[in-house]
Order: structure tokens, then sequence, then C-alpha cells
């Protein structure tokens, strides 16, 4: 995983965010904002389609919302944080709000996508990386835990 997919200015913890739209719109326009996408709208199109296809709520709090558009220019990850739970249909049943997604170019959707989504999963299935995450009080600590189990 290249260090550029993801950086401390794609991250923002503790957001006020009520419903999976806002999560989509906050990551989309964090993802336009630092070169990612192109079109905020879009990047909100593809993650919503793709939550239509099948949740991505993992558990404990955690989903791993992604999207692969024309709109997307690098793959990216981008990570939010909501102070509130959200409904996510998640495989638990309990509300997410820890957000990590991948943003994927449509031209690398195949490999790009796969080895991203399953570096993430693989992260996500350690119990102390979850609690690490959601207990990191700054996008410092959130940025090192995550590239530290990445790594």
């Amino acid at each position: 995983m290249g260090s550029k997919l993801l950086e401390l200015e794609h991250i923002k913890i503790n957001q006020h965010l009520t419903s999976q739209q806002e999560v989509f719109e906050l990551i989309a326009s964090i993802a336009v904002e630092r070169g990612i996408a192109s079109n905020s709208r879009e990047v909100v199109k593809g993650l919503i389609k793709r939550e239509q296809e099948s949740t991505t709520g993992f558990q404990d709090g955690f989903a791993i919302p992604h999207a692969q558009t024309d709109a997307i220019s690098e793959p990216g990850i981008v990570v939010v944080s909501s102070k509130e739970g959200i409904e996510w249909s998640s495989l638990d049943g309990k509300p997410a709000s820890f957000f990590i997604a991948l943003l994927i170019p449509k031209s690398q959707a195949g490999t790009t996508h796969i080895n991203a989504l399953a570096s993430v999963s693989r992260m996500l299935i350690h119990e102390s990386n979850r609690v690490a995450l959601v207990d990191a009080d700054s996008s410092e600590q959130v940025l090192e835990v995550i590239l530290d189990a990445l790594n």
C-alpha cells in the first residue's frame, strides 16, 4: 500500500454525521479536495450504488464503503468517524460510526480494489486494531494505526 493512498488530510474523526448520505458526502468532498476524485456527486452515487448491492457494514461500528467510478482519478482511502452511530445494515446489526472508504478508479477496479479491500478487512478482523481506531483521539493516531496494520 503506497502512503499516497492514505494521507493525514484524508482523515476526519468525530464528525457530526447523522445519515449514510452525510457520510458519503463528507467522503466525496474529502476525495475531491485531495485530488482523488473530480466530481463529488459521482463519488456519492458510486458509494450508494455499491451499498445497494450489499451492505459494507462490518462489525463493532465499522463499515468499509467503496466506490469505483470514472470520476475517481487515483486510488485513495478516506477515513471518517461520526460521534453518532448510523444505521448501516451491518452484519452484527449495530449502527456504524467508523468508516474506511476505498475509492478506486474504474480502470483499476480489479487489482487495486481487491488488494485494498483485503488489506482493510484483514486489519479490522483484529479486535486490537478496531479498539485502537475507536480509541484514537486524533487523525494522526488513526493514520498510525492503519499504516502499522497495513504494512
